[in-house]
C-alpha cells in the first residue's frame, strides 16, 4: 500500500491554518505513521481537504477528469437520465467520487420540459405520483431527490405534488434538493419542507420571511451571473447576490456548488472544476468570509449530504485532498495555485503537464 507524506505544511482545519505539521496519505485514506513514505515537501504551502461541488451535472468521464483537476474531489450531481452513465462514473479510482439525484421530478411545462433527452417518467404533476417516483429513484440507486420548481402556475409541479414527493423521499431516507430560480419558487420550496435550496433567484431577492424560513442553500452564483449575462441584464444578477449576503448574515449554511454543465439547451454553459473557483470568490463578493467559502466547498456540503468520511483532513477520513502553492484565508483566488491533488490517496494527474493558476475572466 503506496503512503505519502506531506511535511511542513499548513493545513485548513474548518476555522484557520494550523500551525506546519505532516499529514499522512494512507492508501486511500489519511494515515498517521509517516514511516516509510514518500515525502512531499508543503514548507509554505497550504492543503485544504478535497473540494465538493454541490452542483454538477455530468456528462462522461471528460466530467470527472476537469474536476478533478481543478481540486474538485467530490461531485454532487443534481440530474443525470441514465442510469448506465451513473453506474460507470462512480468509484472511478484517482478521479472525482459523485454522488447523484439520477432523474429529476419535473413539471409539464418550462425549460427542463424541453432539454434533449428528459425522460418522460420525470413529469410529476399530480400527488398521487409521488409514491411511484420515488420508489423508482431509490430503485435506480438515486443518493437524494432533486425537485424542479418553477413559481406557481409556471410549469413545474405545484405544491401538492412538491410537497408529496418531499413526504414520501423523507420517509425513504433521501435528502430533497429543489430547483428554485425565482423568489415564487423558493417561497414553494420552502413551503414543500425541502431540505436544500438550489440557486438564488435572478431579479427580486428572496423575501426576508423566507431568509429567515430558509435551511441550506447552494446559490450558484456562478449559474446565476451566467444566465443574467445570456439574456442581456447583467443587472438581474444584483437580486442573486444581495440574496446570498441576506441568507449568510441570517446564519442559513451556504454550500458551494456551480450547476457545471454542457448541456445543450440550458441558458448558460459552465465549466467543470475551474467553475467552483470562480463560485468561492463571488461567495466571497457576496460577503462571505474566506474561512466560510472554504467551509461551503468542504466541510458543510460533507455534513449536510452525510458524507462522513471527507469535507476535513483528519486520521481515518479519505485522503482527498489539494496542496496549494498560497493561501486562501488572505486571497479566496489562490485555490487556484494547485500543486497537487489526491482524489482517496491516488494523485492526478494534469493531462496537460501544467496546472492552470491564473484567474479566468468573468
Amino acid at each position: 500500500m503506496s503512503r505519502t507524506a506531506v511535511t511542513n505544511v499548513r493545513v485548513f482545519d474548518g476555522t484557520g491554518l494550523t500551525e506546519p505539521r505532516t499529514v499522512v496519505l494512507d492508501g486511500a485514506v489519511i494515515g498517521d505513521d509517516p514511516a516509510g513514505a514518500e515525502t512531499v515537501d508543503g514548507s509554505g504551502r497550504v492543503l485544504l481537504p478535497g473540494l465538493i461541488d454541490a452542483h454538477i451535472h455530468l456528462h462522461g468521464r471528460e466530467s470527472l477528469e476537469q474536476l478533478a483537476r481543478y481540486g474538485v474531489t467530490t461531485g454532487l450531481d443534481m440530474a443525470t437520465f441514465s442510469a448506465d452513465l451513473l453506474a460507470s462514473l462512480r468509484h472511478q479510482p484517482g478521479l472525482t467520487d459523485i454522488r447523484s439525484a439520477g432523474v429529476p421530478a419535473i413539471g409539464p411545462a418550462g425549460m427542463h420540459a424541453r432539454i434533449p433527452g428528459m425522460p418522460a417518467e420525470a413529469v410529476v404533476t399530480d400527488p398521487g405520483q409521488a409514491g411511484a417516483f420515488v420508489a423508482a429513484r431509490v430503485a435506480a440507486g438515486s443518493d437524494y431527490l432533486k425537485i424542479v420548481l418553477e413559481a406557481p402556475g409556471g410549469g413545474g409541479p405545484e405544491l401538492p405534488a412538491a410537497r408529496a414527493l418531499t413526504d414520501v423521499a423523507h420517509d425513504a431516507g433521501l435528502l430533497v434538493v429543489a430547483h428554485a430560480t425565482s423568489a415564487g419558487a423558493y417561497t414553494m420550496a420552502l413551503d414543500a419542507g425541502v431540505d436544500v435550496v438550489t440557486h438564488a433567484p435572478l431579479g427580486a431577492p428572496i423575501s426576508a420571511d423566507d431568509v429567515a424560513r430558509a435551511r441550506i442553500v447552494a446559490p450558484t452564483l456562478i449559474m446565476m451571473k451566467g444566465v443574467s449575462t445570456t439574456v442581456g441584464q447583467p443587472q438581474l444578477y444584483d437580486g442573486a447576490k444581495a440574496s446570498v449576503t441576506a441568507l449568510y448574515r441570517a446564519g442559513v449554511p451556504i454550500l458551494a456548488g456551480t450547476d457545471a454543465n454542457n448541456e445543450p439547451g440550458v441558458p448558460a454553459e459552465v465549466a467543470h472544476g475551474e467553475s467552483l473557483h470562480d463560485e468561492l470568490e463571488l461567495l466571497v463578493e457576496a460577503g462571505l468570509s474566506t474561512v466560510d467559502a472554504l467551509r461551503a466547498a468542504t466541510v458543510l456540503p460533507a455534513e449536510h449530504f452525510g458524507l462522513d468520511d471527507r469535507g476535513a483532513i483528519r486520521s481515518g477520513l479519505r485522503a482527498d485532498l489539494v496542496l496549494l502553492d498560497a493561501d486562501p484565508l488572505a486571497d479566496i483566488t489562490a485555490t487556484r495555485a494547485i500543486a497537487r491533488v489526491w482524489c482517496a490517496g491516488v494523485e492526478v494527474k494534469d493531462p496537460a503537464g501544467r496546472w492552470t493558476r491564473a484567474p479566468r475572466a468573468r
